[in-house]
């Protein structure tokens, strides 16, 4: 129940007037059901004949006792019921409480779909914020968290995870409003008429509760371990998309069905158990609450035929009625109880995602950063993604307007030092300076905008031409962005698909070749017309041919700009105004090609294996 409480703590405060409208016409839905209800006693004591008592009318002030006041109500509806069988009759009478009857039914009934309809806005808005908050954070997470984590995993929280939260916790959100209220007024009215029977009840009730309860206990376990297997399903389809042309090619197809059908079957175990326990809610609460009406039938029955209670028989049914009515909203209670066990375990899985914490802090009154003109610095920087040091000790200055190479064999930490420089990482010793100012000291947005990016994969969106140049712009025109795609050598291959610029290239550039995506990955970062750049082996995947495109547009790009090229191919760094070389996170040599070459050390080699 705690764990609830907090749920409505952290998504309830924005919808504090539905929540108040839901919970009044809950109140008055209840209290017309009571008069409703109420009309059963007249009703069965005229059919039966068995009103003999003579009532007169009591006069009565609000300053009386709660008690003094309910006798009198009681006795004055009486006495103007047997007044108007006198004069108008029986038939007439029951006429009277039939319309009575409908009415007070029609204002229950109309409460009760408002109340019903207040939910809806917090149901849907809820839901809401939740993705809203969960994209927000993926977002705002760094790099190094999405390393640790597994894709599949994390869109199974996304998805089937706030699925799981729909289904229970935001779905109980109308019984946890409405059922409290209704066993509160009915159990008041049941002490109101025998306290002597409401008082049995009360130890009767705890005992079908706990038995219930011992259900409930297990729900969150099992329902967090289906989560989690989930996600493993998830993963495997994942990995099995992202790599069908593998699977293929070394003909892994039933090693991947045998992997995932074991996922499969473990998933379905789980939840085969999960919704055993979650579908014994609803029988064992209606067996026990028979159990107890039978129990309360005999007791009662026994007190008015020994004539040790002071209710009547017609009064006894109606308090049968009051407390049969209570036995739906309390199993409606416990099957959201269940329903919230279930998704309180999907919760603490999202919750890793939205609690998590992001390393990458801006101190309280960041530093302005001025528009790049002097130099990027990086002093002594050390750095380690978990135990091992990937850089150690770089000392490097790259000149306002400067091509600064970076080369060295795979995991010397080349893509590591570019990727610190916009704080998708964090140094752990040492410091990285733009212009003088350290980069821990910005806000990260206006650092960010001093960069662009070209990367060895391009990344694309399943969008149009236009959308993929012009992403990360805002209010970009069509004649800017064509403008891009000549400068990128993009402008023609472009004109000649179906739609020009509006053509949609697939799901990560699928449609277009490898020189094409990487053509439009530039054009992207010439319409951001940025004063750094980034280039992480932009043609190291590419032919021969579509190298030579890309490197025109390349070179087109970099004109006036200070440069940052990792490069795996040497003949592309060859106008660099330095080459750093890195080996096992350090800068073991620097300087121009010729330079380089002339050392006869690990450029040389590299140089002379990619010449052989």
């Amino acid at each position: 129940m705690n764990s609830f409480l907090k749920i409505l703590k952290r998504f309830i405060p924005p919808y504090k007037k539905y929540v108040i409208g839901s919970v009044s016409s809950n109140v008055l839905s209840t209290l017309f059901s009571l008069f409703s209800f109420g009309a059963i006693i007249p009703i069965l004591q005229i059919l039966f004949g068995i009103q003999t008592a003579t009532y007169t009318y009591h006069v009565w002030t609000w300053s009386s006792s709660l008690g003094d006041i309910t006798s009198a109500w009681k006795n004055n509806i009486f006495w103007y019921l047997t007044n108007t069988i006198h004069e108008h009759g029986a038939i007439l009478t029951l006429a009277f409480l039939g319309i009575f009857l409908v009415t007070t039914t029609f204002f229950k009934t109309g409460f009760s779909f408002l109340a019903d309809y207040f939910i809806v806005p917090i149901r849907t808005g809820v839901l809401r914020d939740l993705r809203r908050d969960i994209y927000a954070k993926v977002l705002s997470l760094p790099l190094a968290f999405f390393t640790e984590e597994r894709k599949g995993d994390i869109i199974s929280r996304m998805t089937g995870d706030v699925g799981e939260i729909e289904n229970s916790v935001i779905s109980s959100l109308d019984m946890v409003f409405k059922n409290p209220i209704v066993i509160l007024v009915y159990v008041i009215t049941l002490f109101a008429i025998s306290w002597q029977l409401s008082l049995f009840v009360m130890v009767l009730l705890p005992v079908s509760g706990y038995l219930i309860g011992l259900v409930g206990k297990k729900l969150k376990a099992k329902s967090l371990l289906g989560q989690q297997q989930l996600g493993q399903l998830l993963i495997r389809i994942e990995e099995t998309l992202g790599g069908l042309r593998i699977i293929k090619a070394f003909n892994a197809e039933d090693k991947m069905k045998e992997s995932f059908s074991q996922v499969n079957e473990q998933l379905r175990r789980t939840f085969s158990r999960l919704n055993t326990r979650y579908l014994l809610a609803h029988p064992m609460s209606e067996f026990l609450g028979t159990m107890v009406i039978a129990i309360l039938l005999w007791f009662g029955g026994m007190l008015i035929i020994t004539h040790h209670s002071s209710i009547t028989a017609p009064t006894f049914i109606y308090y049968l009625i009051i407390f049969y009515s209570i036995i739906n909203p309390a199993k409606n209670l416990s099957k959201a109880a269940y329903s919230i066990q279930k998704g309180l375990a999907s919760l603490e899985r999202i919750d890793k995602i939205l609690q998590a914490e992001n390393p990458l802090t801006i101190i309280e009154h960041p530093h302005s950063l001025p528009a790049f003109h002097d130099k990027i610095e990086y002093r002594k920087v050390w750095f380690k993604y978990q135990n091992e040091w990937v850089l150690r000790d770089i000392d490097l200055a790259v000149e306002h307007g400067k091509m600064i190479a970076i080369v060295g064999q795979s995991g010397s930490g080349k893509s590591t030092m570019a990727d610190l420089l916009p704080r998708f990482y964090d140094v752990d010793q040492g410091e990285i300076l733009i212009d003088g100012v350290n980069v821990k000291d910005v806000e990260l947005h206006p650092l960010r905008s001093l960069m662009g990016y070209v990367n060895q994969e391009p990344i694309l969106f399943n969008d149009t031409f236009l959308n993929n140049i012009a992403f990360g712009v805002d209010n970009a025109t069509l004649e800017q962005v064509i403008e891009a795609a000549k400068i990128a050598n993009a402008h023609d291959f472009i004109l000649a698909s179906e739609q020009g610029y509006e053509t949609r290239i697939g799901d990560r550039g699928t449609k277009l070749s490898g020189g094409q995506k990487q053509r439009i990955s530039i054009a992207r970062a010439v319409l951001k017309n940025p004063p750094i750049l980034v280039l992480d082996e932009a043609t190291s995947s590419l032919d021969t041919e579509s190298e030579r495109l890309v490197q025109d547009a390349i070179d087109q790009l970099m004109k006036n700009r200070t440069s940052i090229v990792i490069a795996h191919r040497l003949s592309t760094i060859k106008r660099a105004d330095e080459i750093c070389v890195l080996h096992e996170g350090r800068i073991v040599e620097r300087g121009k090609h010729e330079e380089l070459l002339a050392l006869n050390g690990y450029y040389k080699r590299l140089y002379d294996m990619q010449s052989f």
